[in-house]
Order: C-alpha cells, then structure tokens, then sequence
C-alpha cells in the first residue's frame, strides 16, 4: 500500500459547495422507504417459496435473486447511515429503518456499518481508522490470481471481521438491539417455515456480498487502477439496483446527498467529473483485480492521519 500523509479532504465538494443547485440536493429520498420495503417483503415471500426446495436450488437463488437483494438492502443501509430515509432532523428514525433493512440479512450490520462508516469518509484510507483499506496481512497472503479469487469470495468475512483488529470500537446500546431484532426475526422465519428460508437469508448476503457481478464496486471504488486516483465512479446500468453507490465520486465529495440525486451532481457540473477516471463494468474491475499482477489487496492508498497518531 502507498502510505501518505493526510492532509485533509479533497475532491470537488469544496469547489462545488456553493452551487445552489447542489446545495438543494440535499434532502432525504422521498422513495427510499418504499424501494427498501419491497425489497424486504421480497425477501420474505421468498423464505416462503424456498421452504420446499431442494438445497441445490435454494443456493441458485440465494445467489441469481436473493445476493441482488441483500447486497441491494446493504447499500440502502449505506444510504440510510448518512441519514437519508428520514433526514438528519430525524436520526433515530433513520437508525431503526435500517435495521428493519437489515431483516433480510439474517445477520446484524446496519448499527456496526455505520457506525465505522463515518470514519471512512472523514479519514479516507486512514491508517488503523478506515476499516475499508485491506490490512498488510490480507495483501501480503492474497497476492496470485486463485488466492485473490478467494478473496473475493470470502469478502463479506473480511469485511465484518476486520474492524474487530483494525479499529475495535466499544460494543453500543444499538448494536445490541441491532441483533436482538435481528436474532427475533430469525427465529419466527425458522419457526414458521423452517431452516431452509434461513439458510437462504444467509446464503444471500454471503454469495451476494461475495465474488458476485454486484460486488465489484467494492474493489471499484477506492483501488488505484491508475495512479494518482483512488476514488472512482460507475455510471453503468447496476446504479440502478444499488442505489447508485457507482457515483463514488460524487457520493465522497456530497456524503448528505441521497443516491436517488447523485446523477443531477454530474449533471450540473460535468466538467468536475466528465473528464476523470471512470470504471464501465463492475465484472470488468473484478476480471482486471483477479489477473493484473499490479492490482490486490495492497492496492489501496493508506494515509497517516494526524488524530491518529497515538494509535499507530
């Protein structure tokens, strides 16, 4: 990984801020609610009709429909974390409608997202504070083509256990709640209809979160595929079922506007993003990360943060 010192937030925000037109962006998504209630409802239709399968097809479609889903419902919670169901008036309510995004996940995440996800915006790549940014351990191991393969597959472990050695954080009052909510709803799916509709909740965020076409904007969007640029944007047609993280660039530069606005960013100020570096196709990014010897687990800037210093 490149170490450099951080200095401070960049990209376009700073010049872009006084735009009105920008400033008027910022405002909750008025169909978030309903796009992350169809989605849940979705999900639980599904337990349904997966109780009788045989295992085989369960897996299929924990992996063609129900990873689109749950990595579509994690996204709504990355939304949701920057207080955008509900508005910033209202962060309890956003709090609580992630969690109930978080049903269909079988496992508890929304309170723990968020809660390292700010770091990861104000200290971007920060040494021992982003736990975005791979540890050495990872990049070290993970460094041939089958070896970064399976880190792809086994990303939502690496994901979920990397903050408890990165930056472990003192266990919240929410995130208790968190998983009594989500251990609760677990138990009713089982004891309405089964183990099966459960493993299938479960086998959906892990193959959906894992080496699945949707899951390449994890590597998308902060791995220096050219030097000099470590954040990157998607405009391809996936925006359109995660909420549009593709618009990473825009999304670090304006973390208040909802996905829903993101596009009229790039459309009110082109010249800002038009002409940097932009990915056409997540299956591409993952393709390009598993054979280009140059890309990996080490492939990510990491930055010495000043408020940081009594960590390193």
């Amino acid at each position: 990984m490149q170490l450099v010192v951080f200095l401070g937030p960049g990209g376009q925000g700073q010049a872009l801020a006084k735009y009105p037109a920008i400033k008027a962006l910022m405002t909750p998504d008025p169909q978030i609610k309903w796009t992350v209630l169809v989605l849940v409802l979705s999900q639980l239709l599904a337990c349904w009709l997966v109780r009788g399968l045989a295992w085989r097809w369960l897996l299929f479609w924990a992996y063609v429909f129900g990873g689109c889903v749950n990595h579509s419902l994690t996204l709504a919670i990355h939304d949701i974390s920057h207080n955008t169901a509900f508005g910033t008036r209202y962060p309890a309510y956003n709090r609580w409608f992630a969690i109930f995004a978080n049903l269909p996940i079988g496992l508890p995440y929304a309170t723990s997202f968020k809660k390292y996800h700010v770091d990861h915006h104000r200290y971007l790549g920060g040494d021992g504070l982003d736990v975005d940014v791979p540890t050495r351990l990872e990049g070290w191991l993970f460094c041939t083509p089958a070896r970064k393969l399976l880190w792809l597959v086994l990303q939502p472990f690496f994901y979920s256990l990397r903050p408890l050695y990165v930056n472990p954080k003192a266990v919240t009052r929410m995130e208790i709640l968190n998983a009594l909510v989500q251990l609760a709803a677990d138990v009713t799916i089982f004891a309405l209809w089964g183990i099966k509709p459960v493993v299938y909740l479960l086998a959906s965020s892990l193959l959906g979160l894992g080496l699945h076409p949707i899951s390449g904007h994890f590597v998308a969007e902060h791995y220096m595929f050219l030097k000099g640029h470590e954040t990157y944007s998607y405009y391809g047609p996936l925006n359109w079922i995660t909420f549009n993280v593709g618009y990473h660039m825009e999304h670090h530069d304006f973390p208040s506007i909802p996905g829903c606005n993101l596009p009229l960013v790039r459309k009110i100020a082109p010249e800002y993003y038009d002409h940097l570096p932009q990915h056409h196709s997540w299956v591409k990014v993952l393709w390009d990360f598993v054979f280009e010897d140059s890309l990996g687990p080490y492939a990510r800037v990491k930055r010495v943060c000043k408020v940081a210093d009594d960590r390193l």
